[in-house]
């Protein structure tokens, strides 16, 4: 048997491949930078997920999902799309049954504080934490990981799960396509006085793009998308006195608002690796693709890259072999790769602000021809085929 897996990142991508192939019989080892410590009790850095069905399953069936605060689980009923000041919105909702729900939210900080106490708690995973790669290298023969207090790991498979600039991706010589987004993202919760009724908002309105995620009553996460001084100048004011100007920026469309924190601002990037797999390794999460927030589903697209992996590698004799990569590798391309692209394009026809792109923007509206970027992301949300065509006013 040829069995030994080495994963880099502990982040939900690696812990939930780790969870996954815990009674599989690999010998399974995990390596992160982070401390113990930070990785037990992560701090709120903001982010929430939304999960698909698809996604809670996985979680449930890993025992992780009863580690996760049941009161901290908010409906996602439906999301919504506004250009500007347009009175269209491109409506994303639950296919084929109405009034189902697309997922839920849950914040990044707990799901990973669950993954991490689910791993830990398992026989048979060796957890190396506080330790960084210094090489890397994956050939026929087998592969080794050097780390920086010397230590030396050998094994039959590496994965790469140590986020979108992947060190790792990058010693074993597997290229990605970088999109610099040119803005950065801030988030934070507020408390605000309009309903938010269970629906996610995505405005795409002049020079931002303002996302509002549907959280307990009366309480969502803003995200804006904003040039980068510009976000970092609001993440530096006092929480105080960052309501009025999250009202403002929003054009009062949720009423008054008080931001009750944390505020963290990211620069954004977009990554899609240019292979997935080489000769005894791979890339999960976002170290395979790194997708734009608009979508609120690159945790998904991880937890289905790692649970996609682990399928073909239970029971496998040699979980190195080249078969079994090059499957994991051409069904998560062909898994990612549209969402990715229709995510792309709908990100540059947002973000443009010539007068010919504000043009195309409401002509499409009008006329439904985002339906087919609708619908994916409908359909993924909801775990299901199809989604059901909704275009309204207001």
């Amino acid at each position: 048997m040829r069995n030994r897996l080495i994963i880099v990142g502990a982040g939900p991508a690696g812990l939930s491949l780790a969870r996954a192939l815990r009674r599989s019989g690999a010998e399974i080892t995990l390596v992160e930078r982070q401390s113990r410590a930070a990785l037990a009790d992560p701090l709120p850095d903001g982010r929430e997920i939304a999960l698909t069905q698809a996604s809670v399953r996985h979680l449930r069936d890993m025992g992780v999902w009863s580690l996760i605060p049941p009161d901290e689980v908010h409906p996602l009923r439906e999301a919504r799309v506004l250009d500007g000041g347009s009175p269209f919105t491109l409506a994303i909702s639950s296919p084929k049954r109405r009034g189902a729900d697309l997922g839920v939210l849950v914040s990044n900080h707990l799901i990973r504080r669950a993954l991490f106490a689910s791993v830990e708690a398992q026989d048979g995973i060796t957890l190396l934490c506080g330790r960084e790669v210094r090489e890397a290298r994956a050939d026929s023969d087998g592969v080794s990981v050097t780390l920086d207090d010397g230590t030396r790991l050998e094994g039959d498979l590496l994965v790469a799960a140590d986020s979108r600039f992947s060190s790792t991706r990058s010693a074993l010589g597997m290229g990605a396509e970088m999109i610099p987004v040119g803005k950065s993202m801030l988030v934070c919760r507020v408390r605000h006085d309009k309903p938010h009724a269970g629906i996610a908002t995505e405005w795409f309105d002049y020079k931002r793009t303002v996302a509002m995620l549907p959280l307990a009553p009366g309480m969502s996460s803003l995200v804006l998308t904003l040039p980068h001084d510009q976000a970092q100048g609001l993440a530096a004011l006092p929480l105080a006195e960052l309501g009025p100007q999250f009202a403002a920026l929003t054009r009062d469309r949720w009423g008054t608002m008080e931001a009750v924190g944390p505020v963290v601002a990211y620069p954004l990037t977009m990554t899609f690796a240019h292979r997935f797999c080489s000769p005894r390794a791979a890339l999960i999460g976002d170290a395979a693709v790194g997708m734009h927030p608009v979508t609120a589903h690159g945790f998904n697209l991880g937890l289905a890259g790692a649970m996609r992996l682990a399928r073909l590698l239970q029971g496998a004799r040699d979980i190195g072999e080249t078969r079994l990569l090059r499957r994991f590798a051409l069904a998560h391309r062909a898994a990612t790769r549209p969402l990715y692209l229709a995510t792309l394009a709908l990100v540059r026809l947002y973000t443009d602000d010539r007068p010919g792109a504000h043009a195309l923007r409401k002509a499409m509206l009008h006329t439904g021809a985002l339906a087919p970027v609708r619908h994916a992301l409908g359909a993924m949300l909801a775990d299901r085929k199809f989604a059901r065509p909704m275009c309204a006013r207001g």
